[in-house]
């Protein structure tokens, strides 16, 4: 139990696709895939307890990764804020479960799994392995990112219009500029606009800074259109006016 908190843990570095790592995406795909299926088979009463379940875990895992931090004594305005894309994500995704709040809704859905599957993909890890805290802390919050905004468009019925591109496309871009602003101001790197992150991710094969900034930004881009493409087709198919909700 010790080494389970430990701020210096002993059990080894997280290493990318080692069987710790494959598992968690493992339990992430099949927790994903049982809650799509069975869909039909939920209740109205069991649907609100599946969404409150989930809020309530978001909230508590961000609140004792903080507590961890702060304990540790690693809590620091320039790097624990929840700033970054998965760390407002997950306050939102959580107020979005409860109040099944649509326009949080396009946000979560359209580059909210992208940013998540990112990360779990390639974690920051460093030192924390299985079976550390950091570990499980990371694959919860981001992987209940992805099924908030799965589990809104299959089994609540959600689904992204034309004016949600455009909305996540001002409100993201609204965002990162204040938030660039903000790093020079304090002197941080939320969202990564300083510079790079110091542990391996996706980013590292990208051109240096400020380039890799412009690239990321026509890849969220790419992304919001990937995410909408099979709805643009669906209406497009069907030939019909979509009414665009309030």
């Amino acid at each position: 139990m010790d080494q389970f908190f430990a701020r210096e843990f002993v059990g080894g570095p997280f290493i990318l696709f080692s069987p710790s790592h494959l598992a968690a995406l493992a339990v992430i795909v099949c927790l994903n895939l049982v809650i799509i299926l069975s869909r039909h088979a939920l209740s109205e009463a069991a649907r609100k307890r599946l969404r409150y379940g989930m809020a309530a875990v978001l909230v508590a895992n961000e609140v004792l990764w903080h507590l961890w931090n702060l304990v540790t004594g690693q809590w620091r305005v320039q790097t624990m804020l929840p700033l970054h894309l998965c760390s407002v994500l997950v306050w939102l995704s959580a107020y979005m479960l409860v109040r099944k709040n649509y326009a949080i809704y396009e946000f979560a859905y359209l580059i909210g799994i992208a940013g998540a599957l990112q990360a779990l993909l390639t974690p920051d890890l460093g030192i924390y392995a299985f079976p550390h805290f950091r570990y499980f802390q990371v694959f919860v919050s981001h992987g209940l990112i992805v099924t908030a905004a799965l589990y809104m468009t299959f089994v609540e019925g959600f689904r992204p219009y034309p004016r949600s591109v455009l909305r996540v496309f001002i409100g993201s871009n609204i965002y990162l500029v204040a938030i660039t602003a903000l790093n020079l101001l304090i002197q941080s790197n939320y969202l990564f606009t300083a510079h790079k992150p110091e542990t391996a991710s996706l980013l590292d094969v990208l051109p240096p800074w400020p380039w890799y900034i412009a690239i990321i930004e026509l890849l969220g881009m790419a992304f919001v259109g990937l995410f909408y493409l099979p709805y643009a087709i669906k209406d497009a198919r069907s030939r019909k006016t979509v009414t665009q909700p309030l």
